[in-house]
């Protein structure tokens, strides 16, 4: 489902309920940089992580360099290759993540508008991640899953 961005849903971000919030990681995917952030573009980051940090949401996050300085590991059919970037043949590649603390899937869905207004183009994966201890947490959020696949 496409959801259009709210002019308004900077409004509907509540204070992290720290009893029952769910933690998500947001996988920020982007056409890859050759260029550093420009100084306004890192004083804005640096402005967003300051005040989500002071406000409970934003437990860590962190920016990838380029992918030339990286590698990809894959194990298929009991082997295991590397192949050393850059990953040229990618049109996005994952430029950093961040992990959030939200009441809701819908609050970390504008969480992540938050955060998009800020960086500029790109798209935010977000995915719900397992609470250890949690009566039901993963058998809840797969048959919410399965169901909606329906």
């Amino acid at each position: 489902m496409l959801r259009t961005s709210d002019p308004a849903s900077d409004s509907k971000i509540n204070k992290v309920n720290k009893e029952t919030a769910l933690r998500f990681l947001s996988i920020y995917k982007t056409v890859e940089r050759t260029t550093p952030p420009t100084q306004e573009e890192m004083a804005a980051m640096g402005k967003l992580i300051e005040e989500a940090t002071k406000e409970g949401w934003l437990l860590g996050t962190e920016g990838c360099l380029p992918s030339a300085l990286g590698a990809r590991v894959r194990r298929s059919g009991g082997k295991v290759s590397v192949t050393d970037g850059p990953f040229t043949e990618a049109k996005e590649m994952v430029g950093g993540f961040a992990i959030l603390k939200a009441n809701s899937k819908a609050e970390a869905i504008e969480l992540a508008r938050k955060f998009l207004q800020v960086v500029g183009e790109g798209e935010c994966e977000l995915r719900q991640l397992y609470e250890a201890g949690v009566d039901g947490n993963c058998v809840q959020s797969a048959d919410h899953a399965e169901a909606a696949l329906r």
